[in-house]
């Protein structure tokens, strides 16, 4: 072990609140501690995310605290010292003593704090930021990360999670901040069950028809499932299935490999269900509940519907029933079909980068509202003006309230894609995903790939444009108007990987554009698979 390293340990053991962090720290091995020690978490989606564990590099307590100093800082240094601030956490392990450690923190500051009263889903804490003019908002939650993490997301004023240069003004006051045992901090009254009621009574509010429904539902061992149901039941819908081993929350996830209903097998179990109580739709929730997966009945038997495929339906149904100028949004990663939607209905599309910090901004400067934003990864804005995040609930909501809305007209959600196919051109998108070691290997292979990017995919030839600076990723485009491909590379924002979106257009008759769509989508994730 270096001396930088020793001296580095021993001074943060000397100022942890928490005394397991010696023990941890005790034993590790020389090259753990220089990897905990060798830089502290940064800030990345909206906030930090991280394996729980001692040390800088990790989600602990002095982290948490630290952070929270830094927050308060920088919103004093804006002026906005005393205002009212939002605190809520999700069902991980240590979010609910994370949770009101960075209440204390923020009281101790002169801040007017919510705490969240129990566990609570994402967008709630997004809505009661918006609704009640806070200043700030910060949930304990690391979305659909595997067990042994957990993360501290941070919203700004209008509920918009935060994004350059706050994320830096942030980290540099974090480096900044007193020893964590040395922060001060003041007990903080739980409160917001009003805040939450009104999340719930909104989410409720998006549906626009009437009529029942049969919904199996998994919050997949998140918070999701009673404000789930809740919101559901506020929405006229109670005939609601659970998955039983997956409804109470639980930190450890115990009937799924990863807690993301897009994960291969994750909503096996929720299908399962569906197909036996013959429900009209399936609807799966990740642990925080902002993002939202749905299944649906077909000829061949029960599948999850992709994140680009709801967002089709869902943008359809908004705009066929909204007047005036709008904007909808998706994501550079996500498929082209709905500037194609958008169009039809005489509304703007606009393309951000990756991140609903982006999405939720898509209308900034423009002369029309944003009414609708989604990206591929099962994230839905399905009302802009109480929550601009995603939102797992009032999504499932309206993608309940679809189901009815197309079988009073005699049509299903396969019948429905087939329509917007018929209109749009056959879409099929997919993702080719290579785990790498580390962001640096990630990071590298995007160096490889700028200096000698292939000019052919699957023998169509294509065109490339680069994202930055704005973000690290490539654009791979070609075809004509009978068949084109799309492909997006870029490193995850959250785990080490260097992800692939593949999206293919074929035009003409359904049955034969499909078959051609499916070809050609094989043969440029195996070219893609061959160079990343």
């Amino acid at each position: 072990m270096t001396p930088t390293v020793r001296t580095a340990v021993q001074e943060w053991l000397s100022h942890d609140p928490d005394p397991a962090s010696a023990a941890e720290l005790a034993g590790c091995s020389e090259d753990e501690l220089a990897e905990r020690f060798a830089q502290p978490l940064t800030f990345g989606t909206a906030g930090l995310r991280g394996p729980l564990r001692a040390g800088p590099n990790g989600m602990n307590l002095a982290v948490v605290l630290r952070a929270t100093w830094a927050v308060a800082r920088v919103l004093t240094d804006r002026g906005l010292g005393g205002s009212q601030v939002v605190v809520g956490y999700d069902a991980r392990h240590r979010s609910a003593e994370f949770g009101r450690a960075a209440a204390e923190v923020f009281a101790a500051q002169g801040f007017s704090v919510t705490l969240m009263f129990a566990a609570v889903p994402t967008p709630a804490v997004a809505f009661a930021v918006r609704g009640m003019g806070a200043a700030a908002g910060v949930q304990i939650t690391a979305s659909h990360n595997p067990p042994q993490d957990n993360g501290y997301k941070v919203y700004f004023p209008g509920g918009l999670q935060i994004v350059s240069p706050t994320d830096r003004d942030i980290e540099h006051a974090i480096a900044s901040a007193p020893p964590a045992d040395q922060i001060p901090r003041t007990p903080v009254t739980a409160s917001g069950e009003d805040q939450v009621r009104a999340y719930l009574e909104r989410a409720a509010s998006v549906r626009r028809t009437t009529g029942p429904a049969r919904i199996a539902l998994t919050p997949m061992h998140g918070v999701g499932g009673e404000f789930a149901l809740d919101a559901l039941a506020l929405a006229g819908f109670d005939d609601v299935h659970v998955v039983q081993r997956q409804f109470a929350p639980d930190p450890d996830f115990p009937t799924v490999a990863f807690p993301n209903p897009e994960e291969p097998g994750a909503s096996d179990l929720l299908l399962a269900l569906a197909a036996d109580v013959d429900a009209d739709i399936a609807v799966a929730l990740d642990p925080d509940a902002d993002r939202c997966a749905i299944g649906v009945p077909t000829p061949d038997g029960w599948r999850m519907l992709s994140g680009d495929e709801t967002g089709w339906l869902i943008g359809d149904y908004i705009l066929s029933d909204r007047q005036g100028k709008a904007v909808v949004a998706s994501t550079v990663v996500s498929s082209r079909m709905l500037a194609s939607i958008a169009a039809a209905h005489g509304a703007r599309h606009v393309e951000t980068l990756t991140g609903f910090k982006w999405l939720a901004r898509a209308d900034e400067g423009l002369d029309a509202p944003l009414v609708y934003a989604y990206e591929e990864a099962i994230g839905h804005c399905v009302d802009p003006d109480a929550v601009r995040d995603k939102d797992g609930i009032s999504a499932a909501v309206l993608a309940c309230d679809l189901v009815v809305a197309l079988r009073g007209r005699g049509r299903t959600v396969p019948d429905a894609l087939d329509d917007l196919a018929r209109r749009h051109g056959v879409h099929t998108t997919t993702a080719v995903t290579r785990r790498v070691d580390s962001p640096q290997d990630a990071a590298a292979m995007m160096t490889r790939l700028r200096a000698a990017p292939p000019d052919t995919i699957a023998g169509v030839a294509v065109t490339v444009a680069d994202l930055q600076p704005r973000t690290d990723a490539l654009v791979f485009t070609g075809g004509d108007d009978a068949a084109s491909v799309r492909v997006v590379i870029r490193p995850s924002g959250t785990e080490p990987k260097l992800k692939s979106y593949i999206e293919v257009r074929c035009a003409g008759e359904l049955a034969p554009g499909r078959a051609r769509a499916a070809a050609l989508q094989e043969a440029v994730a195996a070219a893609v698979r061959a160079w990343t």
